[in-house]
């Protein structure tokens, strides 16, 4: 992981939260890498990488985005091509 790649991938939801209405847009964000599922990535990274303590704490704030998450996107009828590697994957926003 890089320097401020957990501040950077929460940055990224928060802004993604922000987005008005029911359900997050998916013509808001729609590059590899930027998108939110992939700011989950690197926080899942992160979580292997940490002591106890911090794992706890940083738990929490994903289990809160995580929540958020899925009440603001809808499953995907077709997610097997689509989730690599976590449920999140497994969304899908507003078009």
């Amino acid at each position: 992981m890089w320097p401020n790649a957990v501040a950077h991938a929460l940055a990224r939801f928060e802004c993604a939260f922000k987005q008005p209405g029911r359900y997050l847009n998916a013509s808001e964000v729609s590059s590899p890498g930027i998108e939110v599922e992939d700011a989950r990535d690197d926080l899942e990274m992160a979580m292997s990488g940490l002591p106890p303590r911090a794992k706890r704490d940083l738990g929490r704030l994903i289990t809160r985005l995580d929540e958020e998450f899925e009440r603001r996107t809808l499953p995907e009828p077709n997610y097997a091509a689509w989730a690599p590697d976590g449920w999140w994957w497994t969304r899908m926003r507003e078009r």
